[in-house]
């Protein structure tokens, strides 16, 4: 039985990069940095000194002020992006069966609301904790309000697999689709997880860079990488059957052609290339692509010492010789890691890629790595035909998820 085709018709951001797609794509394509000395908090006793945060944004822009007030950072991101993507897709709600609309987001819940809310607790009592402390932080609130935001009444659900989270979003889009169980989906990770207590925490696991140049902290596949930085943002992607999307005359920015998931059961934090090859071989077989046929890979790339040697063996266990040949980008390196919405974000700039022809760079690549030989487009964008995209999104504990975007061809 033939896969239903699910084609992208609609996107939206809220990053460090850029507050929507066009401001988002030309840093991508210059190589900007939106890297920076982090301002949420007073950082002077941390090892870690930067971030990926997002700046100019004024949530009033997008919402009501009563909204703004009873919802957190993460809602915000979402219900600016989702806004963008709708006017993208060209999407009518008062034309849809709200039935068949579904939402599915990631949300990685912020240590500052929890501690916040005991702090309230221990010194005030239980009758001063904030009312709407459980609507401000239940891991569904961000798909919850876009859908009541939209009036989309198909299937809502939260997912989270950590740094996978984006991609899983929108692969769970993809088969809710596939299944039968809507015609359009909105994947809607959004994540605003960067206070003090979370880079307290993951620096002392060792995984954020403790580099204080900004733009030598977020360094994928370059020998003298550190660590990863973090970072916060939105992408809203819309997904719909190509038969909905035809009849309804939208634009078909990409197709959506497959998608696949593994877990490694190996360690807590540390990656294995087995599990990593299988989520790109299933992902392509899911989609119907050779090997042969991707002309860009979209990579994980944290800027971690184990990550990047574990992606690129992983990639030469798939493609063989031929991956030396394929050109590889992390656009981690312009704006951090967005931890549950990074997948989906750089799966818009997957998307852009393909639209425009031009492969996004790794930037801050100086020094080569033996162990990672590949072709990681260093420093500047390169003009290619790009007909088929594999994204990689590999979560902390070893949760993958990897996706094959390809261009639309019609019928």
């Amino acid at each position: 039985m033939d896969k239903q085709r699910v084609v992208v018709t609609g996107m939206g951001v809220i990053c460090p990069l850029g507050l929507n797609i066009d401001e988002f794509w030309a840093g991508l394509v210059a190589g900007k940095s939106g890297v920076d000395y982090i301002t949420h908090f007073d950082a002077s006793n941390y090892p870690v000194k930067v971030a990926g945060e997002v700046n100019g944004f004024e949530p009033t822009k997008y919402m009501d002020l009563k909204t703004v007030e009873r919802t957190r950072r993460p809602t915000h991101f979402a219900m600016a992006a989702v806004k963008q993507a709708m006017e993208s897709a060209r999407l009518d709600m008062t034309k849809e069966q709200a039935e068949r609309v579904g939402v599915v987001t990631s949300y990685m819940l912020e240590c500052e609301l929890i501690a916040q809310g005991w702090e309230t607790l221990q010194k005030r009592g239980p009758r001063r904790v904030d009312p709407l402390f459980f609507t401000k932080a239940a891991p569904s609130i961000v798909s919850l309000h876009v859908a009541l935001l939209l009036g989309a009444k198909g299937p809502n659900t939260s997912v989270n697999s950590l740094c996978a989270s984006g991609a899983d979003a929108i692969g769970t889009c993809l088969n809710y689709i596939r299944l039968g169980y809507a015609d359009v989906m909105i994947a809607a990770p959004s994540d605003a997880s960067l206070d003090a207590m979370t880079i307290a925490a993951i620096s002392r696991l060792g995984a954020l860079s403790p580099e204080q140049d900004p733009n030598k902290a977020c360094r994928p596949f370059d020998l003298n990488r550190n660590g990863f930085v973090y970072g916060e943002g939105a992408g809203l992607v819309i997904l719909e059957t190509y038969e909905h999307a035809k009849r309804r005359g939208a634009p078909i920015l990409a197709e959506l052609a497959g998608a696949a998931w593994t877990y490694d059961a190996y360690d807590v934090t540390a990656p294995h290339p087995d599990a990593e090859a299988t989520a790109m071989r299933t992902a392509l077989q899911n989609a119907g692509v050779k090997p042969g046929e991707v002309d860009y890979i979209n990579a994980h790339g944290t800027s971690t010492k184990l990550n990047d040697v574990c992606e690129t063996k992983a990639i030469k266990m798939v493609f063989g010789n031929r991956a030396y040949q394929i050109p590889i980008s992390s656009n981690k390196s312009m704006f951090g890691h967005l931890i549950t919405a990074g997948g989906a974000v750089e799966s818009i700039a997957a998307v852009l890629t393909i639209m425009n022809g031009i492969i996004p760079p790794t930037i801050h690549y100086e020094t080569p790595d033996p162990e990672c030989d590949l072709d990681y487009v260093p420093n500047v964008a390169r003009q290619a035909e790009v007909n088929v995209c594999l994204k990689n999104s590999f979560g902390l504990g070893g949760q993958n998820c990897c996706l094959v975007f390809k261009r639309f061809k019609g019928e």
